[in-house]
């Protein structure tokens, strides 16, 4: 089994990869409103806490893409017979970039809205000991020059309830 922290996010990948599930939901935003936009494709979903100047070094990163990693965990012992009942922090970049400063500012929207579609749909049991109450905080960081011109970050974190013998 992954470690709990990997395993987490490796979770979060898996619901928003499987299916295409990400790239229908923005598809569905878009139709809606009549707009076009860049696709987040299955291959942008990763594992990684990197920064944008990190990531702008990988060939293999572009934009728009949503990094995923576990912020910590806290085994507060909810649960007295389980040997690691409690919290894992779990976060969720998503980033994007335009040549111009007013794109990036709206497509940042739309990626954060599609995500947080994802995991509307799949608030409850994760399986492998680890709930979804449904609870989640999105912070929008101003956009900065960086990528392709202009890059934004939202970050959403949520707390995971794990439960494990």
């Amino acid at each position: 089994m992954l470690p709990l922290t990997l395993l987490a996010v490796q979770k979060l990948s898996d619901l928003l990869t499987s299916n295409s599930s990400l790239a229908r939901e923005l598809a569905t935003l878009t139709s809606s409103t009549g707009t076009s936009i860049p696709t987040i494709d299955s291959a942008h979903v990763i594992l990684s806490s990197a920064t944008n100047d990190v990531g702008d070094t990988d060939t293999r990163l572009g934009y728009p893409r949503v990094c995923l990693y576990s912020s910590g965990y806290r085994n507060s012992q909810i649960e007295k017979f389980c040997s690691l009942s409690g919290l894992v922090g779990t976060t969720a970049d998503i980033w994007t970039s335009a040549n111009m400063v007013d794109d990036t500012d709206r497509l940042i929207h739309y990626y954060v809205e599609a995500v947080t579609r994802v995991l509307r749909n799949n608030s409850g049991d994760w399986g492998d000991g680890l709930f979804f109450p449904g609870i989640y905080d999105v912070q929008f960081q101003p956009p900065k020059a960086g990528g392709l011109g202009f890059v934004q970050v939202a970050r959403l974190k949520f707390d995971l309830i794990v439960s494990q013998e």
